[in-house]
């Protein structure tokens, strides 16, 4: 009788740990320990249903029990220190990595970035874009122009001294307007003006600059009185000088990135060399320049090797400044 009683006690044991174990795999890291103090509970429990089994001993549990409440009690310690060591670790790299506070929470750094953008909005440099050209492209076109809009519009927040961002000549019946909420996440929160307005309208015309390859003129600096404005088209033909002629349609003053300034034509295998960028790169280059003031630092953020480029100090600085010039004869 009393192997029969002790087999089923065993049972019970085996039954009840089993609900334990799955209590701590459904369970969050905040309610480990409550289950672990249910658990006592259960074993608790036991021990008293125990004082009446005719085991000999007043108090009685089995080693079975004993053994997997040693290897809960394990497997609890070793959560809490992995999880101590993980926010430790997390600790670690939010101060080497961005150098925030740790107690910055992610709210606060969302209003800080508000607070700078609305900032922008009304002393920083405006940047407008131009998307009045977008009825001829095509729907692979538009949506890689709403990828260079949403890595804009990354980069802008990200900036210490952000640019205020206009869409000018954008209806939110376009079909742009369609694959911009398809892909970008929270596009109809961004922070910045959206108007079906064009660019020449909504500003004075002597305020606006219109950036573009075919320009005469060099920028050499960011006038925060002057309205920037960049061609939003992607055009897989290359129609040359498209915005150029609609920057003189209106008598508007136009002006190039400063590459032939600061940059010169490397060898490639294609000989390939071109200034025409991705709006999303010519903002990089322009928001680096009015943070650091420095064009050829702005100019490697956002001309990559594969145009062609490379900065003028990056030639074979090893070699006789004759063999460099020969070079680069050669090239151009």
């Amino acid at each position: 009788m009393d192997w029969k009683l002790e087999e089923s006690a065993q049972k019970t044991d085996s039954r009840v740990l089993q609900e334990q174990e799955v209590i701590l795999e459904d369970t969050g890291e905040d309610s480990i320990s409550e289950s672990f103090r249910l658990l006592q509970i259960d074993v608790e429990c036991e021990h008293r249903e125990g004082e009446m089994l005719p085991t000999g001993s007043a108090m009685w549990c089995s080693k079975n029990v004993q053994r997997k409440q040693r290897h809960w009690e394990k497997i609890v310690a070793a959560k809490k220190s992995k999880r101590k060591q993980e926010k430790e670790r997390r600790k670690a790299n939010r101060v080497e990595n961005s150098g925030i506070c740790p107690q910055h929470s992610k709210r606060f750094l969302r209003s800080l970035t508000k607070e700078r953008l609305l900032e922008a909005k009304h002393s920083g440099p405006r940047l407008c874009i131009d998307l009045s050209m977008t009825h001829h492209m095509s729907k692979k076109e538009l949506s890689r122009l709403a990828g260079q809009i949403r890595r804009l519009y990354g980069s802008n927040k990200k900036a210490n001294r952000p640019f205020w961002i206009y869409l000018t000549g954008f209806t939110t019946d376009s079909p742009l307007y369609e694959e911009c909420l398809r892909m970008n996440d929270g596009f109809s929160s961004y922070l910045l003006d959206i108007t079906e307005e064009d660019c020449f309208s909504l500003f004075p015309l002597e305020t606006l600059v219109y950036l573009t390859p075919d320009s005469e003129h060099a920028l050499e600096d960011i006038d925060l009185n002057k309205v920037y404005i960049l061609g939003g088209l992607v055009d897989e033909s290359i129609q040359k000088k498209v915005t150029f002629q609609k920057a003189q349609e209106h008598s508007v003053n136009t002006a190039r990135l400063p590459i032939q300034e600061y940059m010169v034509r490397c060898q490639n295998e294609k000989n390939y060399h071109s200034e025409i960028l991705a709006i999303n790169q010519v903002f990089d280059i322009l928001s680096t320049y009015f943070e650091t003031q420095n064009w050829p630092e702005a100019l490697k953020k956002g001309v990559s090797s594969r145009k062609g480029y490379i900065l003028q100090n990056s030639v074979d600085d090893g070699q006789p400044k004759e063999l460099q010039k020969a070079k680069l004869l050669e090239v151009s």
